[in-house]
Parts: C-alpha cells; sequence; structure tokens
C-alpha cells in the first residue's frame, strides 16, 4: 500500500456521524444492522449520464478505518459522548458488507450505486468519506469523459493539478480523469501512486529565462533529443516560435539522427494558429511533428477548435477538467433504506414535496436491460428476493407514468452491485486502472446508445421497477401519508 493509501483519514467525518453513532450506542442495540444507499439525483452538465469513480479508495478507507489515542483524546474534549462510548471506539474496526457497482459503471440518477449493509454505527461512520470519493471522482470522470468524446479520438492529456483545488484534488482527480478516458496526467505523484502515463516538457519560464529563444529551444533539444516539445507561443507563435522549433529541428536534432516530437501553443486563436503551424511544419518536411495545444480548454471549446478545422493532435486540459468547470457539483447521497428488526428487513422511505427527493425504499436489486442488439435500453430496481424471467414479455413499471402497460421482450439483463467488502474486508482483487477505463470504453463503444452521449438534449435513460417493487413502494407513501 502506498504512503498516500496508509494515511488514516478516520477522522474525515461529520459531527452529527459521531453525535448519532453515541447516541445509538447509549439507546439502541448498537448491533443492530441497517442499509444504507447511496445514489445521484441528476447527471452532471445536463448529460445523459455519469461515469462512476472512486470505490477503490472507499474499499481501501473501511479496511484501516480506527481511532487512536489522539483522536479519542480530541473526542473527549468536546464534552459530547461518553466514556463507555470512546471506550467501544478504542477496539472499532468496520464489520459491514458493501455491494456496489464495478468501478467505471456508467450510471444514471436515482440508483443505488453502493449499498452498505452493516451494524448501525458502522453505516453511519463512514458517511462523509465514502460520498467524499464518489463526488469527487465520478465527478471528474464523467467531465474526462465528455472531453474525451468531444476529442474525436485526439489524445487528451490531464494538466490540471497546479489549480486543484489541493494535492488531493490533484492527486484522485487525476486518477478520475484516466477512468473516464484521458491517456495520461502532467502529475508526478498520480504517475508514482497510480500508474498513469505521465508527460511534460517547459514552461514559458524556460524560454524567458534565454534572452534567445533559440538558445532555449536548441538547450533543451540537447537535454532531451528523444523527446523534445517546443512551447513556441512566448513571443510570436508564426514569426518566431515556429520558424525557430523548425531551426532547432534541422540544425540540432537532425544531425543526432532525431526528430522534433512537437510544439506546442498556450494561446492565441487555437484553431487559426494550429492551421497555420501544421502548414509551416509540412513545408519543412516535419509531418510527423505533433501539435499539442492547451489553455482553458474543455469539451465545448475543443468541439468548437475541430469544427473550425483546427489542426491539433493532443489536448492538454487542465484546470476546467480538474474542477469539473461548468458543473461542479456530483451531489450523491445516503441515505437509510431498511433496519432489521426481528431478522426481517423493515423498508424505509424518505418523503418530499420534491417528488426527485423520494427515495427508493428496502433491499433491493438493479439490474441493466439490453436489446438484442446488446444497447442498454434501461435499468430496472427489484425486490432483492425477486426472480426476473425474461423468456417471456415482462411487464415492468415505469414511475413517471405507471398507467401505461410497459413490457420488456427478447431482452437480456445483468445485475449491477456485486459483493466488493464483506465483514470489513475486500471481497475482490483490485483492478488497475487500464482495465477500469478499458471497461468505460467498452461501454461507450458497445452498450450506451450514441443519443445518450450527446452533450445537448440527450435521449434519457429510464429507471423502471418490478410491479412488485413499485407496488411496495407506493404502500409505503400512502401509510406515511395518513
Amino acid at each position: 500500500m502506498s504512503q498516500i493509501e496508509k494515511r488514516n483519514i478516520s477522522m474525515m467525518m461529520d459531527l452529527y456521524e459521531m453525535t448519532m453513532a453515541n447516541g445509538y450506542f447509549n439507546k439502541e442495540s448498537h448491533s443492530k444492522k441497517v442499509a444504507f444507499d447511496v445514489f445521484y439525483r441528476k447527471n452532471p452538465d445536463q448529460g445523459g449520464f455519469a461515469i462512476f469513480a472512486g470505490l477503490e479508495q472507499i474499499i481501501d478507507y473501511v479496511e484501516t478505518l480506527n481511532f487512536d489515542e489522539a483522536d479519542l483524546t480530541y473526542f473527549r474534549s468536546l464534552n459530547l459522548f461518553s466514556e463507555e462510548f470512546l471506550t467501544y471506539l478504542k477496539g472499532y474496526h468496520f464489520s459491514g458488507d458493501i455491494y456496489a457497482f464495478p468501478e467505471g459503471t456508467v450510471m444514471y440518477p436515482n440508483e443505488p450505486i453502493i449499498t452498505i449493509i452493516a451494524p448501525l454505527i458502522d453505516a453511519q461512520l463512514i458517511e462523509t468519506v465514502v460520498l467524499q470519493q464518489v463526488n469527487h471522482q465520478s465527478l471528474i470522470a464523467t467531465k474526462a469523459s465528455r472531453v474525451v468524446r468531444a476529442a474525436d479520438g485526439k489524445t487528451v492529456t490531464d494538466f490540471g493539478a497546479r489549480r486543484a483545488h489541493n494535492v488531493d484534488a490533484a492527486l484522485y482527480g487525476a486518477r478520475a480523469a484516466y477512468i473516464g478516458g484521458v491517456s495520461g496526467t502532467a502529475t508526478v505523484m498520480a504517475g508514482e501512486e497510480f500508474g498513469i502515463p505521465v508527460s511534460g516538457t517547459m514552461a514559458h519560464s524556460w524560454i524567458m529565462y534565454y534572452k534567445d529563444e533559440y538558445e532555449a529551444f536548441r538547450n533543451f533539444a540537447e537535454c532531451y533529443p528523444e523527446d523534445t516539445v517546443l512551447l513556441v507561443d512566448t513571443y510570436d507563435v508564426i514569426r518566431s516560435g515556429v520558424p525557430n522549433a523548425i531551426r532547432v529541428a534541422k540544425e540540432v536534432l537532425e544531425p543526432m539522427g532525431k526528430r522534433l516530437k512537437g510544439v506546442r501553443l498556450d494561446s492565441g486563436d487555437l484553431a487559426y494558429l494550429s492551421k497555420k503551424v501544421r502548414k509551416m511544419l509540412d513545408k519543412a518536411g516535419l509531418k510527423d511533428c505533433k501539435i499539442i495545444v492547451s489553455n482553458s480548454l474543455d469539451e465545448y471549446t475543443i468541439a468548437s477548435i475541430l469544427n473550425q478545422g483546427g489542426v491539433i493532435d493532443v489536448f492538454g486540459v487542465g484546470e476546467r477538467l480538474i474542477t469539473a468547470k461548468s458543473d461542479a457539483v456530483f451531489g450523491a447521497v445516503y441515505k437509510i433504506a431498511a433496519v432489521e428488526e426481528n431478522g426481517a428487513w423493515e423498508p424505509r422511505i424518505k418523503i418530499s414535496e420534491t417528488m426527485e427527493k423520494i427515495t427508493n425504499p428496502g433491499l433491493k436489486q438493479v439490474y441493466r436491460v439490453y436489446c438484442g442488439r446488446g444497447y442498454a435500453v434501461a435499468d430496472l430496481i427489484t425486490g432483492a428476493e425477486e426472480t426476473i424471467d425474461l423468456t417471456q414479455p415482462y411487464r415492468y413499471v415505469d414511475y413517471e407514468e405507471p398507467w401505461k402497460k410497459r413490457c420488456f421482450e427478447n431482452c437480456t439483463i445483468k445485475k449491477l452491485q456485486k459483493l466488493v467488502v464483506k465483514e470489513g474486508k475486500r471481497t475482490k482483487q483490485k483492478q488497475s486502472l487500464d482495465e477500469i477505463q478499458s471497461y468505460v470504453k467498452r461501454q461507450l463503444e458497445t452498450e450506451i446508445w450514441p443519443e445518450e452521449q450527446r452533450f445537448e438534449n440527450p435521449h434519457k435513460h429510464y429507471l423502471d421497477m418490478s410491479p412488485n417493487y413499485y407496488e411496495m413502494k407506493m404502500s409505503l407513501l400512502h401509510e406515511a401519508r395518513r
């Protein structure tokens, strides 16, 4: 385990988790089991879906959750908690079960991405960190997926560390961006921690240090002849930067048997400049020299540049990726769904005047439903013990239009949640980031309708219910409103 994963973040919690845990300890049987669901209510940027990320960090967290003497001393100083409860925390470890979608799963609003089934206190104490990981990494992975799709096959790399909100945001943001589809990162720590390919050459300060741009380029090329990428916009791209880069290619690199790998633009009209630069490089016999651009890029600016005929090989995307600019809140929530009473599970439901805030109660299963062509046509929520038979037309309920008679025909299903933690211990082998990234790519290429991947007015993916589950939910709503 890496140094950052060894760090004890058990105290990363909201105070109410401790006040409730202490209250449960003193007033209830704290070994009683409950079920909590993690879900979110709307897709970022009004998109058609989101990408689930952060699961590995959640598993690492619950496996190592503990409180040391300094933590207990601090809790004692707050004069809120019984001494018996603090003694209980001294030997505490998480002992619950966690079911979750595979990391990298394409997901939709209001379905349980993660379900925690655990003793009451265990389930309550982990809320903040679980939500932090899901909310941050899923947000960045989703933004990265949008940026990569906008780039239409061109390489995208993460340049965001210096604009991230802190060290962890840069590190785990780079991880999530890689899951979402970027090819690499400029963040060295992410390369060391997660094995993400790293790239980077120079800043403007390298060129400005020298009195002459050509001298700066030449010195860099002599240091890195195998990987020379020159930043050509410090003074004047067309009159100075590109001519000096071509001169270095001819006078320094080619005599060494090397080629100029690329030039980078970090300002100006990137569509216009890239076309001019491409012509200059091609005329000089440097057709293999790549054009790399950066400067406040996102999915919309990238799409615009390409629509204008921009000739670009690599997009370096920074601040608008690492901060998910344009929709910086993911909004996953953590809600109780069931309580074990006398050996049976009793569903719990939160009601609201706002329909989207009414929760889906009880223990449940989530299935993805596929048509004969292999595309996902809907997701389906059922009771945990229900059996789904698709050998014949299967009636389901559209929660928004329950009066309509609808059936799945000639379809197949896949259960989405898997057991990932059993009694506090990991049940699955860690996946590599390359495996998770490939899983995302495979879903987008073969399972998710192109219409859902549009940036503007994407097709809605439906979350349907089995008739039995729908009736159970309606019964709870009617009882709650008496």
